[in-house]
């Protein structure tokens, strides 16, 4: 699954991500693929995927999900533009080449 994600960010593919919440289940979204490490957020020093999620009831937002919380991540032949997505000076632990947005 990582390789998927890894090659989404390299040809900026869409995803599709299932994966588990405490909250609320089982969850399916699409996805743009932003970042994989530790959170800024949490601190926790956990690797997480981070996504955009781009179709949840509550809004599109930023979604952080541990390895193990990942069911299955599929790759979709839409492709998306960093610049519609990235609203900041990105620090990425991931190298990629996204231009400005690298």
């Amino acid at each position: 699954m990582k390789e998927v994600f890894l090659n989404a960010l390299k040809t900026k593919k869409i995803l599709t991500v299932t994966f588990t919440s405490k909250e609320k289940g089982t969850i399916t979204r699409k996805c743009i693929p932003f970042d994989f490490g530790p959170s800024r957020k949490y601190r926790d020093n956990l690797d997480r995927y981070h996504f955009y999620d781009l179709d949840s009831p509550d809004g599109q937002h930023n979604l952080s999900i541990t390895p193990n919380q990942i069911i299955n991540i599929t790759s979709s032949d839409e492709n998306f533009e960093p610049k519609d997505y990235v609203k900041w000076t990105p620090n990425w632990h991931i190298e990629r080449n996204w231009g400005n947005y690298s």
